[in-house]
């Protein structure tokens, strides 16, 4: 089973949490390839796509931050009206929700990250739909 693996950051809601965890993975050379950033109210969860996942979860923990690892799927769509839907559409019909989604466009491919109770059945979903799951590798490369 192909995953991702991003890295969560829960994070009081105040200036400067985004500058400061960005600041703390640069310095240990550690990329960030996508970044969300989602709050409520006096908190909030960043979630993180980066090039070396276990060494940025250590490194933000060391330095105060409540971090985690996530396994995702991160899937490849065609760049074109329809796609999303296509990918929603088969993960519908074979009743898996989705609970959180990202996506990004790099190099002429388009990549939606997807965030799910039952990683390796949604993964069996997409690829017996004939569309790829990336691994991490695969996703970091683009």
């Amino acid at each position: 089973m192909n995953t991702v693996k991003l890295v969560a950051v829960f994070v009081e809601n105040k200036p400067g949490q985004v500058a400061r965890s960005a600041k703390i993975l640069a310095d240990a050379r550690i990329n960030i390839r996508c970044i969300t950033v989602a709050s409520s109210g006096a908190y909030g969860v960043m979630k993180l796509l980066v090039s070396q996942p276990e060494l940025a979860c250590r490194t933000l923990k060391q330095e105060g931050f409540a971090a985690t690892l996530m396994d995702v799927i991160a899937v490849e769509m065609a760049d074109k009206p329809g796609a999303l839907h296509a990918v929603a559409d088969c993960l519908f019909k074979s009743n898996v929700n989705v609970d959180n989604t990202s996506g990004f466009v790099a190099n002429n491919r388009a990549v939606l990250v997807v965030e799910v109770h039952d990683v390796a059945r949604a993964s069996d979903v997409l690829q017996e739909q004939g569309l790829h799951v990336l691994t991490q590798d695969e996703t970091l490369a683009i």
